[in-house]
């Protein structure tokens, strides 16, 4: 699939010498591990580094951070083309801290899947009383003990954006579509916490300046955006700008930690 499907990206020259390696990848931001399966070919290994060095840069720089934010302080691994699971083509495993993306289905969940990774990572520095494999959004759903930090009070709102309606005092609007299609499927999915804020950045990066359908893709045109699965109109609008206060801030904090220990 990555060998004969094209993939279209509009951002920033990009200054590195091609091509790159994923040892590349690795260095550049600092991943704790990344596992290539055995299945994937030589040429699409070769091909999908290049893709993957790319979608994260763009990554980066649409979230103003440093390389250390990408790979979550170098706790966070990836796998390509190793464990997938019928009917999924990524996941997230908060028991390794790692993201996999499957050989013939894994592009465009970048950015779903680096969420994910990020909301596991935030939950203990945002909270004092959560357990080991907590989403920080699903803490603030059940009213977890927060740490005051204005960085966090900035995350809260993403949250309250995403989860609660403009008023802050219903679900909004993403959420009762979301719990709708789950009562259509019998099942617990789309309404979860976690997967409401992943698909939640997966809109504000792909109506970023940057186009990258490697990174990310179906926040407008896929079945799930058709039945309203993804924010739309105002709460989108409103969804991106939180989060855009809230990675500039962060990026800030970074940049100014790493100048600090030079």
């Amino acid at each position: 699939m990555v060998l004969s499907r094209q993939f279209y990206r509009r951002g920033p020259s990009l200054q590195d010498k091609f091509p790159v390696s994923f040892t590349d990848v690795r260095r550049r931001f600092g991943f704790r591990s990344i596992s290539i399966g055995r299945w994937v070919t030589t040429q699409e290994r070769d091909r999908a580094a290049g893709l993957f060095y790319e979608a994260l840069i763009d990554l980066m720089t649409i979230l103003q951070g440093p390389e250390i934010l990408v790979s979550l302080r170098g706790t966070l691994s990836f796998q390509y083309g190793i464990g997938g699971q019928p009917g999924m083509s990524a996941f997230y495993d908060p028991s390794a801290r790692c993201f996999s993306l499957a050989k013939n289905a894994g592009p465009g969940s970048i950015a779903h899947e680096w969420f994910h990774a990020f909301d596991h990572y935030l939950a203990a520095k945002a909270f004092s009383d959560t357990g080991s494999e907590m989403y920080a959004s699903e803490a603030w759903l059940r009213n977890a003990t927060p740490v005051p930090h204005p960085l966090n009070d900035l995350l809260f709102a993403c949250f309250r954006a995403i989860m609660l309606d403009e008023e802050g005092h219903n679900p909004s609007e993403l959420v009762k579509v979301s719990i709708k299609v789950d009562k259509a499927n019998s099942s617990i999915y789309y309404s979860e916490p976690v997967e409401l804020c992943a698909r939640a950045f997966e809109a504000f990066i792909q109506d970023s300046s940057i186009t990258n359908n490697f990174l990310v893709s179906g926040s407008k045109a896929s079945e799930e955006a058709k039945l309203g699965l993804y924010p739309s109109g105002q709460q989108r609008q409103r969804i991106n700008r939180v989060f855009e206060r809230y990675f500039a801030y962060l990026g800030k904090a970074l940049r100014a930690g790493l100048d600090a220990n030079k």
